[in-house]
């Protein structure tokens, strides 16, 4: 049976950085990615708490099937953008707080992805207590609609009710995804929805770096991911797709 690959990006296909806009994949993870998408019909998505317009930043060539923010929006194969109804109100108000505590504290960083907001502390890390019990008390000011959800040293206030996982049901549900075994690769603790759902779905979960994950198989790092793609580009038609055993 043929296979349907799923990847995170950030710590996943590129190693993390001091900022989100400091990342910049090289052309060989590129072509790595676009090989992958050309051999096996289009069936390769990117699923990250990114917005679409910086998912098409780094990877311009081709428009990916791709979800951001969490799968808040969405692009399937076919080109259809998917945009999730959000609770009503606004996040004016939390966008003011943040910008306030930010001017506090020195080093914070605000990611405002237009449906959900990011708090980055890669740059002060002693602050993390601070920041996670910040957007605890926005959400409480949100209600119900909204959750946090924590990633490595980034604290995010999205709507609640959609994950990484839900957005790979929804790709599984469509051509050419469809019918095929799901392969998920991620690192971080906003991958384990995806890794779930992988997981219920008889396919390979993959966790990348060290740390507790529902994930199946295991890679050491953003090398070794490029590795693997490099196995698999290596062998025609994907004749040895995921060998366990290359995985630990």
């Amino acid at each position: 049976m043929a296979w349907a690959y799923f990847f995170d990006i950030d710590g996943t296909l590129v190693d993390l950085a001091a900022t989100p806009s400091a990342v910049h994949p090289d052309s060989d993870i590129r072509r790595l990615v676009h090989g992958l998408y050309s051999v096996t019909g289009g069936a390769v998505a990117l699923i990250s708490g990114r917005s679409l317009a910086d998912i098409d930043r780094l990877f311009p060539r081709v428009r990916l099937p791709a979800a951001g923010q969490h799968g808040l929006e969405r692009r399937d194969a076919t080109g259809r953008l998917h945009s999730h109804p959000i609770p009503e109100g606004s996040l004016d108000s939390v966008r003011a707080q943040l910008r306030e505590a930010v001017a506090r504290h020195h080093g914070l960083l605000i990611e405002d992805k237009g449906l959900s907001l990011a708090l980055h502390y890669r740059s002060v890390p002693r602050l993390a207590g601070f920041a996670h019990r910040l957007m605890r008390t926005l959400q409480t000011e949100l209600g119900n609609g909204y959750c946090v959800q924590p990633g490595k040293r980034v604290v995010e206030l999205k709507p609640a009710g959609r994950d990484k996982g839900v957005a790979i049901l929804e790709f599984m549900e469509e051509a050419p995804f469809r019918g095929r075994i799901p392969v998920f690769v991620g690192d971080d603790a906003t991958d384990e929805y995806g890794f779930a759902v992988v997981n219920g779905l008889g396919g390979h979960s993959v966790k990348v770096g060290a740390g507790q994950t529902a994930a199946s198989c295991r890679l050491g790092d953003v090398s070794a991911v490029r590795a693997w793609l490099n196995s698999l580009e290596t062998i025609p038609a994907l004749k040895a797709e995921l060998n366990p055993r290359a995985i630990r």
